[in-house]
């Protein structure tokens, strides 16, 4: 069943405004310290009330609007659309270890897929005031002005954030590095992988590598990797909406000598 373009583009509309809306109550949150305490769901897998504040905000409201759509969120909301519905893939604040140490590098992550196509991305950081948008077919933005990935050729010349959380093991993320730096390339890491990526689409970064990472994290930054004229691999794959996959972003000139580095194990170029 196709699904009217027109809804979708409403929904984009819709997703840009919860952003702001969200990332209001975030900031707002961040700045009084007090405010919040901070708990963990696991190995340095950060939760803190906001999360669960800004998850349920973002999922009411769709709910509202969009009753038939589906809804998947970091914190556990969750629906099933009705068929050929879109399926809404949120993280409240990606980048909560960042959130809970007073570091002012996080965000709302909203992505909207219909079968296969992430059709929208949505991701506003709230302490700098940036909303990256990207409809599919439609370009990517940020704060309304046209982005475009990097034209850097090498990696020698990259700047590259490598990614990493628990579930992947310390032994591959280093071995990953090991192989980066060894071509020359500046690494980073930054601690909120949906910025990561999105700053691949922008042109900030050259490329974004994450041996495993989870679909709210990255989707809506996909979105703006490809339509920014970047490589984003294939996170779909594999059952990757609800498993995770790795992920590797990149600006178009790198595609080739970042996959033969890349060697992450089910990567799907």
């Amino acid at each position: 069943m196709s699904f009217d373009p027109h809804a979708l583009d409403l929904r984009f509309e819709a997703a840009k405004a919860l952003a702001y809306e969200a990332g209001d109550v975030a900031r707002r949150r961040f700045l009084d310290r007090g405010s919040f305490t901070i708990k963990f769901k696991g190995p340095q897998d950060y939760l803190t009330e906001v999360d669960q504040e800004v998850e349920a905000l973002i999922a009411g409201k769709l709910a509202r609007l969009f009753p038939g759509d589906g809804f998947i969120g970091e914190e556990g909301a969750g629906r099933d659309p009705m068929d050929g519905h879109p399926v809404w893939v949120v993280d409240p604040i990606d980048g909560t270890s960042n959130f809970a140490h007073g570091v002012p590098h996080f965000c709302i992550s909203i992505a909207a897929l219909v079968g296969t196509e992430i059709e929208l991305g949505v991701i506003y950081d709230p302490m700098v005031d940036e909303l990256f948008a990207a409809r599919r077919g439609a370009g990517a933005t940020i704060n309304g002005v046209a982005m475009k990935a990097a034209a850097t050729r090498h990696l020698k010349d990259a700047t590259v954030e490598i990614g990493f959380n628990q579930r992947a093991g310390l032994d591959k993320y280093l071995r990953l590095i090991g192989r980066i730096a060894a071509t020359g390339a500046s690494t980073m890491r930054g601690g909120s992988g949906a910025l990561g990526v999105a700053y691949v689409a922008a042109g900030r970064s050259d490329a974004y590598f994450e041996n495993f990472i989870n679909a709210w994290d990255c989707l809506a930054a996909i979105a703006m990797v490809k339509e920014a004229g970047g490589y984003a691999s294939d996170f779909l794959a594999n059952d990757g909406l609800r498993k995770g996959n790795p992920v590797l972003a990149a600006a178009p000139g790198l595609k080739d000598e970042a996959l033969r580095l890349a060697a992450i194990e089910g990567l799907v170029p």
